[in-house]
């Protein structure tokens, strides 16, 4: 308890809390069996970083981060042998690099003598140089040092260094370039191997994006995991120019045009999985940054009960979809899952009899039983032209992947309005936003009262992983906040919830959390939100208001109901959710 106060003693004086902040995290940090720093940031007196600060500041001790680019480990230096990984991860501890008989490490409390001694003893008498940073940039660290997905690619890099001195480095002025040195090198089997690597981790981890970018002095390399960006071993900065030419290699790009933007794609099957990939290249100041979308098409199931909605939202989705017309907007930002919602809802009512027509940019799941008709600008094939065509080809339901400008959104509600089921996706804050969207775009409020049927929004939530999830007992005002907040009747009893927290294992990859699920806020548009749309346009309170009225919630209170099923945790729905 000594260094918890003296920790709390130092966080008081450098008015990152107050004294009543510090009682209630003490308290707190009593009962959850947590340090004070974890205690402090759960209640949200202050984040992990100006913790770290504040202790550096008043300590005299370095601050180690990713952003002065402290907290980052030497390579070649066997580091991950002088401490291993369980033990990092158990005391929240990354080495940071070797120099002679002194060892650098960073740590959250640097003031605790026993895990400094520990260190002493288990590095075989090295003298230990505490740097202080942040415990969720050190997690972040460890993940991306001792990941043990990373050995594929390291494994590749090692077995091709034998042949590095033959490789040439090529002289990255666009006007310097040799093609055929360009073209031989991207075939390379070193840079084929380091592709096929970076690939084949990226499947393996459940990655949704791949992105490697250049900087001065060194190649980043990320992987895009249940919606946070991991780093992984990087390709070393003279492979980079390779590794980008048989990408596109690959996607059929020009290789010699480096100077604008570029976007293709290519195909792969690892263990009899069929995998797309979506390749986009924009030049940036230090070269070309690539970032490949991977579409796997086994992962992706297309069942509307399994998607993450209630069932009264289920229930109001599916009566907009079951409309012989009308209009069904579906907002979020992009990579949220509006594709697959649709997909799924098209699923669903998806039969013979009918005529099902989709306009995509790009087209992300093929499906049997519709027309899916890709956009091809550059010849003019775009949403509004392909929406032309597709009311001469007897439709029943229309798919439109966005809308974006006004002859789109205009093409829709004369669809909707001349009895063509019309569904698509915007990009607002909410769903009701989408009101005012379409009227900002020329739709007259008198005829989207009429045509708009159902307008949604969604949002990805991590779930906690099922392997180590935690029960765990949250400040008595978050608990309350999640069971009012579910707008459920009657509300449980706060006391009686099981709240759950995320822990980590070797299931997770030590994040706590595998695999994401949607929350969504769907508005059926009833008789009295049709009447405000006519008669004040945009009126976001006054919709707000009759939704509530008619028993819909938002994107929170649905938030809040995956934390009582244990599904997420508190902390996931504040950070992707905000408070109306």
């Amino acid at each position: 308890m000594a260094q918890k106060l003296e920790i709390a003693d130092i966080l008081v004086s450098s008015a990152v809390i107050t004294a009543e902040q510090k009682e209630r995290a003490v308290k707190m940090a009593a009962t959850s069996k947590c340090s004070f720093s974890e205690a402090v940031v759960k209640l949200g007196f202050a984040k992990d970083d100006a913790i770290a600060i504040a202790i550096s500041k008043q300590l005299g001790i370095p601050y180690a981060s990713r952003e002065n680019k402290v907290l980052k480990v030497e390579r070649g230096q066997n580091l991950e042998k002088v401490i291993n990984e369980a033990y990092a991860r158990e005391h929240c501890v990354l080495p940071l690099f070797l120099d002679e008989t002194v060892l650098a490490v960073a740590m959250t409390n640097p003031e605790d003598m026993v895990l400094v001694d520990n260190l002493r003893l288990l590095t075989g008498g090295l003298e230990i140089q505490p740097f202080v940073a942040s415990r969720a940039q050190i997690l972040k660290a460890i993940d991306e040092f001792y990941v043990s997905g990373g050995s594929i690619i390291e494994k590749t890099m090692a077995s091709s260094q034998a042949g590095a001195d033959d490789v040439q480095e090529v002289v990255e002025g666009a006007e310097r370039v040799d093609l055929d040195q360009l073209a031989q090198g991207a075939q390379g089997a070193q840079v084929v191997s380091l592709v096929n690597a970076i690939l084949k981790q990226a499947i393996s981890e459940r990655c949704s994006d791949i992105h490697l970018e250049s900087y001065d002095e060194r190649v980043m390399l990320r992987f895009r995991i249940d919606g946070v960006l991991y780093e992984r071993m990087a390709p070393l900065k003279k492979d980079f120019l390779g590794v980008v030419s048989r990408l596109k290699i690959l996607s059929r790009l020009d290789i010699a045009e480096r100077r604008l933007p570029q976007d293709g794609t290519f195909a792969i099957k690892v263990q009899n999985r069929n995998i797309d990939l979506r390749v986009s290249i924009c030049p940036t100041v230090y070269g070309e940054k690539v970032v490949l979308r991977i579409l796997d098409k086994g992962a992706v199931e297309l069942d509307i009960n399994k998607i993450g909605l209630e069932p009264k939202q289920k229930a109001d989705f599916l009566e907009g979809a079951s409309s012989p017309h009308g209009l069904l907007f579906l907002t979020g930002p992009t990579g949220s899952g509006k594709t697959t919602t649709l997909y799924s809802v098209l699923n669903t009512i998806k039969t013979p009899e009918m005529n099902f027509m989709t306009i995509e940019d790009p087209v992300e799941i093929k499906m049997e039983g519709l027309n899916q008709v890709q956009v091809r600008s550059s010849i003019g094939l775009t949403f509004a032209s392909a929406l032309r065509s597709f009311l001469r080809q007897d439709p029943d339901v229309i798919l439109v992947g966005e809308v974006r400008d006004q002859e789109t959104a205009q093409t829709c509600l004369r669809a909707a309005l001349t009895g063509h089921l019309v569904l698509s996706t915007l990009h607002t804050n909410d769903a009701l936003s989408a009101v005012v969207r379409l009227i900002d775009l020329g739709i007259e409020p008198f005829l989207l009262s009429s045509s708009l049927a159902v307008t949604a929004a969604q949002r990805l939530v991590r779930k906690l992983c099922p392997h180590c999830k935690k029960p765990c007992r949250p400040d008595p005002k978050d608990a309350e906040m999640a069971v009012k907040g579910a707008l459920l009747s009657p509300a449980p009893d706060p006391a009686r919830v099981t709240f759950y927290e995320a822990k980590g294992c070797d299931k997770c990859a030590r994040t706590g959390y595998l695999g994401r699920i949607a929350i969504y806020e769907v508005y059926r548009i009833v008789p009295e939100m049709r009447e405000i749309i006519y008669k004040y346009g945009g009126d976001l309170g006054r919709l707000r208001e009759s939704a509530q009225r008619s028993g819909m919630w938002n994107l929170r209170a649905s938030g809040w109901r995956k934390v009582l099923d244990g599904i997420t945790s508190i902390a996931e729905v504040l950070s992707v959710t905000i408070a109306e």
